[in-house]
């Protein structure tokens, strides 16, 4: 039995596109002696493709598209994730294709309705569960959510099943893989099966899937391995009598999340037609690891630069602003802001002369260069890209309508931390210092003031980042923190500045999701809202 798993990377609503994509693999396929091809999750309709569902002309478009696959199907199966309808309930769906013909349309029974996921919003869950004969075999067909479910592997305990596919979409986040792996070899265990997975590859929004479709075999053993991150047509002959050895290798946190941000930000930029990125680069880290993002995942002719000093800005930072675009092959336009903010300070002073200088001056800087970056992006078409990290967007220690303008924040889910990490990683992987040195030795400064610290408003980020991670991603209560060994007023004092700032997230550009709970569809907090600890 020779099966085909088919990572692509559709495009949500592109029914043609995904169509044609989706024949080009049968094709290939079969010119690989595939007995079965399988595909994704949703993979003509691309994933998730949330309110396009309430739109019956989406859902009959996407029966039409399935009719035009199934004409290219024959010499071997196909499973492939779709839309289906019966009456007026809609669901998620796995077509068996065998010969030209729907041989069977599993519906997807178990239904995730927590973080990113809204499936029952949409869809109806299924009630049957399929067992099919082919080539000899007998398997079954589950989807995503499923195989994580224990209630699903006790169902199929004692059907003897030669192997169980699972087609999915699920969505990348630090810690994923590993866990996922952990689920997928413990299934095969169980079921004494080979069990495949079929994974979507590419970005959609603020989601990342990361392909590396794998086949387990039944005594737990990974017996193969797609790509990362990339689309692939993973193709594996299933033979019990054959012992698998082979073993992923170890990937560090900081290169997963490297290639996720890529990955995001590449099709984000293509999938919405854009050619070419603006980016305020300030030499600061943030800028810094957002600029070579860009330059190394779109091509350093898709990136402009805009460096726009103020009187507040050191000569370290400007200078190294400057030797960040040379080493990156960047083109950059310096943008002086002095005369435009004295041009501000001018217009206010008869408003803001009785009072001490405080945000609002600081803010104007801010909102100047927001302003410049827009007007770059309207004049030539370019999209803005946010550098704000996920630690000050917490924290609300950004501005609106200044540092947080932009189309797609390619940092928002990351962690100050974490983007050390990542500059160290860029530097590694191609060998020289693209990101100066200075730049990760130099203590953080919005620079909007003299002599300005990120610690003069926060707490160190070493401090800062893991009561982030307690209280936002995992829930943890004031006491259960303090618990962890954090100081009570420093823990309240955190809780607050999240607490008080979600209106600045809801007006945040949308970003890259990599942490286990992101704020956006992971998160959603009241922001009229009394419950305070």
């Amino acid at each position: 039995m020779k099966v085909a798993l088919a990572q692509i990377n559709p495009f949500v609503g592109n029914l043609e596109e995904n169509s044609n994509k989706i024949i080009s693999y049968i094709r290939r396929a079969r010119q690989m002696g595939a007995d079965l091809v399988v595909f994704p999750e949703l993979a003509l309709v691309g994933y998730p493709p949330e309110d396009l569902l309430l739109k019956p002309h989406f859902i009959e478009k996407n029966i039409r598209c399935l009719k035009a696959i199934k004409k290219e199907s024959k010499g071997l199966a196909s499973l492939v994730g779709f839309v289906d309808k019966k009456k007026d309930l809609i669901y998620n769906a796995c077509a068996l294709i065998q010969d030209g013909q729907t041989r069977d349309a599993y519906h997807k029974i178990y239904l995730p309705n927590y973080g990113v996921f809204d499936e029952k919003r949409y869809f109806t869950p299924g009630a049957h569960r399929p067992f099919y004969g082919f080539k000899g075999c007998t398997f079954t067909v589950s989807i995503c959510e499923e195989i994580w479910s224990q209630n699903f592997i006790n169902s199929l305990k004692g059907k003897n099943l030669d192997f169980v596919i699972n087609i999915s979409a699920s969505p990348f986040h630090l810690g994923k893989i590993a866990a996922r792996e952990k689920v997928l070899s413990a299934a095969a265990k169980q079921l004494n099966s080979f069990v495949l997975y079929c994974n979507l590859a590419g970005g959609q929004d603020e989601l990342v899937f990361d392909g590396t479709s794998e086949v387990y075999s039944p005594q737990g053993k990974l017996a193969a391995c797609a790509k990362r991150f990339a689309e692939d047509l993973l193709i594996v002959s299933l033979d019990r009598k054959k012992k698998y050895l082979t073993k992923r290798g170890l990937v560090k946190e900081e290169e997963e999340a490297f290639s996720a941000l890529c990955l995001g930000l590449a099709d984000y930029v293509r999938k919405n037609g854009f050619k070419k990125v603006v980016i305020g680069v300030s030499g600061g880290i943030d800028s810094a690891v957002t600029v070579s993002l860009a330059a190394l995942s779109l091509g350093k002719d898709n990136v402009h630069a805009l460096i726009m000093p103020s009187p507040y800005t050191s000569s370290g930072t400007f200078g190294d602003a400057k030797k960040m675009c040379h080493n990156l092959g960047v083109k950059y336009t310096e943008v002086n802001i002095e005369d435009i903010f004295n041009s501000y300070l001018k217009a206010f002073s008869p408003f803001f002369k009785k009072g001490k200088t405080n945000k609002a001056e600081e803010n104007i800087q801010a909102r100047i260069r927001g302003n410049i970056l827009m007007a770059f992006s309207n004049k030539f078409g370019y999209l803005v890209l946010n550098t704000g990290n996920k630690s000050e967007v917490s924290c609300g220690y950004c501005t609106l309508y200044g540092d947080m303008v932009g189309g797609f924040g390619v940092l928002k889910d990351v962690p100050k931390l974490l983007v050390y990490k990542l500059a160290r990683y860029i530097n590694k992987k191609e060998g020289r210092a693209i990101i100066p040195n200075s730049v990760l030795q130099r203590p953080p400064s919005a620079e909007l003031k003299p002599n300005q610290l990120d610690t003069d408003a926060l707490p160190p980020y070493q401090l800062l980042d893991p009561i982030l991670k307690l209280y936002v991603e995992e829930d943890y209560s004031l006491d259960k923190i303090v618990e962890k060994g954090f100081k009570k007023d420093l823990v309240r004092g955190v809780i607050k500045m999240v607490d008080t700032n979600e209106y600045k997230r809801r007006q945040a550009p949308v970003g890259i999701k990599i942490t286990p709970r992101a704020f956006g569809k992971d998160r959603r907090m009241p922001i009229t809202n009394r419950f305070f600890e």
